[in-house]
């Protein structure tokens, strides 16, 4: 990539799973493949840095997590085990929206577990539970019914 700064998105009519490379991303959603060229010069990439950059990417666009769970997930010692260097490279570059990721959580338990409003913008603000900002549970909850 000759300009590192740049931000380039297109689209293909192909269908498949998330996948990385040093400098692009590509992630499916349903008939389209979008690819993002990162803001990062890869050369000065560790593979550590890009690993859990791909990590954070398919837990946000496949579980739909906020970007605490996400560094959790990839710090744990129960989950990914990166450094927490690493984790926060992921986190400081990654392409996401988190009232998106709030809404899907929401829907879901709207959908699955009955809950009212309140209880699922406890369940997405709890430190417990998926840990978004009030920001973005309160997106969530105002977009619930659309």
């Amino acid at each position: 990539m000759e300009d590192s700064e740049t931000q380039d998105e297109t689209e293909t009519e192909e269908s498949s799973d998330f996948t990385y490379s040093s400098d692009t991303y590509y992630e499916s959603s349903s008939d389209n493949i979008t690819s993002s060229s990162s803001t990062l010069p890869s050369s000065n990439v560790s593979f550590e840095d890009t690993n859990a950059l791909a990590k954070a990417h398919q837990y946000s666009s496949v579980m739909h997590m906020s970007k605490a769970a996400i560094y959790d997930q990839l710090t744990s010692e129960y989950g990914e085990k990166f450094s927490a260097e690493a984790a926060q490279y992921a986190i400081d570059n990654m392409i996401a929206d988190f009232n998106a990721n709030a809404l899907a959580k929401a829907k879901e338990y709207q959908e699955s577990m009955a809950m009212s409003p309140e209880e699922i913008r406890e369940q997405l603000t709890s430190e417990y539970g998926e840990k978004f900002t009030p920001e973005e549970a309160d997106y969530a909850i105002q977009h619930l019914n659309e």
